[in-house]
């Protein structure tokens, strides 16, 4: 297995160099030369696995033996561990119809703790067998900072820089960022929204130069591995349902309330690997962009919207490119003149053709506000279970969108005590872990810095040369 950039000029290179690169050379995502196919009988075998033996045997059709088996289990073992309940990603089942699986079980209580504390691992290790210098540089709308600061706090070798929204993430979400306090960790709170942070980053990487000289390491899901290690539940709850119906299961739907196309785009390659998947159900909220695109085939940013579910309040897709380029029949340079043509004229369209598979694969659900708390309301009341609101817009696209009698597995992607704002205007009161209730005893340490990419550049100067 080889890796390739989307706009075609990154050669194929290794499993660790895709890693390390992040965003490709060539301002592209880098995808696998070829995606593996599982065979059913391979799947057979999969179904009585744990977790942390599931994700060897998947990573193990993409790692090209360049990780030593008994260090990369080490690594997984290492990042499950901290995990609060022993199945990592356990399924909970709510009528004939309805599965949630729970992603919240990590130590930030988000689903993105799955992938990131396994890279801030993979991180480290390559930090110490290569002798290298590593500054991990992200952007996040709240989880994704939280997540990846747990996974590589206090390492060696490693600094990383967390840039969020000022006042566009919940308190939850910036105390979990804020108060730590290792010296490799900074946290710029940046004055505009997430696509503004978002867009800083991937200028930052497309600057070979700085990237090159700053030792610049990718932590959002424009990492591959971090797609990859998503792709691991998908399977993991496809047989834990399958095991709850008898173990004679046909295609299954999966909702992922997403705002960067990352995590869909896991489910989508798992699908592609061999997975029976009905629909990939596309939740979003008010910053529809995604919707769009799926219901017309333009892809076209719209007004940015502050709404109930933060961590999808984005308007450009990060991912998006990833799949752009599997519906345009993996042509790279037709995805390079798109790029181009988003860059300059801030939209793109794709033929009849192509949104007719578009259609064909995926469906989406834009939730506003109301509907988002009502079905948080709706869902305590009839099942005693409390969602967030990015989990709720997943169950509520399910409602949406699948046919009855089509099971459906909805992602719970955080606990709901990290957006306790948006369930208080459903008049439910909550009790939060005392991990999280803590936090609000800490102090914070953040650098509140202007929307201009060169305050940015001055306050990462300055951090790195510490």
């Amino acid at each position: 297995m080889e890796y390739i950039s989307t706009r075609g000029k990154v050669g194929k290179i290794g499993f660790i160099d895709a890693f390390m690169m992040g965003l490709a050379d060539d301002g592209g995502l880098l995808v696998p030369s070829e995606i593996p196919q599982i065979s059913a009988d391979n799947l057979k075998k999969w179904q009585d696995l744990s977790y942390q033996e599931l994700v060897l045997e998947i990573f193990s059709y993409y790692t090209n033996n360049e990780i030593p088996q008994e260090d990369l289990k080490a690594m997984v073992e290492a990042s499950y561990s901290t995990f609060r309940d022993p199945e990592v990603t356990p399924v909970r089942r709510f009528g004939d119809d309805l599965y949630l699986l729970e992603l919240f079980h990590g130590p930030t209580f988000a689903f993105k703790d799955i992938a990131l504390q396994f890279i801030g691992n993979f991180y480290s290790y390559v930090a110490e067998k290569q002798g290298k210098k590593i500054h991990i540089l992200g952007a996040t709308s709240g989880d994704t900072g939280a997540s990846a600061i747990q996974g590589v706090k206090g390492k060696e070798g490693i600094k990383i820089c967390i840039l969020f929204p000022t006042g566009k993430v919940s308190k939850v979400q910036e105390l979990q960022m804020t108060t730590v306090q290792d010296d490799n960790v900074l946290n710029l709170s940046v004055d505009g929204n997430f696509d503004d942070c978002q867009g800083m980053i991937k200028e930052l990487f497309a600057d070979l130069d700085f990237k090159s000289a700053n030792h610049l390491a990718a932590i959002n899901s424009i990492n591959f591995v971090r797609i990859l290690a998503q792709t691991v539940y998908y399977f993991y709850s496809y047989f834990q349902v399958s095991k709850a119906n008898g173990g004679n299961l046909g295609k299954v739907n999966f909702s992922v309330p997403t705002g960067n196309f990352g995590d869909i785009f896991a489910g989508y390659l798992a699908k592609r690997m061999g997975l029976p998947v009905g629909k990939l159900i596309l939740a979003t909220n008010e910053n529809n962009i995604l919707e769009r695109f799926i219901e017309e085939g333009v892809y076209m940013p719209g007004d940015f919207r502050i709404t109930y579910s933060p961590s999808m309040d984005i308007q450009v897709a990060s991912n998006f490119e990833r799949y752009l380029y599997y519906v345009l029949g993996e042509d790279a340079e037709e995805v390079s003149r798109l790029m181009a043509q988003f860059k300059s004229e801030g939209e793109i369209s794709i033929s009849p053709d192509a949104l007719k598979l578009v259609q064909s694969e995926f469906a989406a659900h834009g939730v506003d506000g109301q509907e988002c708390l009502d079905t948080i309301s709706k869902f305590k009341t009839e099942h005693d279970y409390l969602l967030d609101p990015h989990s709720a817009c997943g169950v509520a696209a399910v409602y949406e969108c699948a046919e009855e009698g089509e099971i459906s597995i909805s992602l719970a992607t955080a606990h709901p005590a990290k957006f306790d704002e948006a369930i208080r205007l459903t008049g439910i009161e909550q009790s939060f872990p005392p991990e999280i209730a803590a936090l609000f005893e800490k102090p914070q340490r953040q650098v509140l810095v202007d929307g201009k990419l060169e305050d940015v550049v001055a306050q990462l100067e300055k951090f790195y040369n510490a």
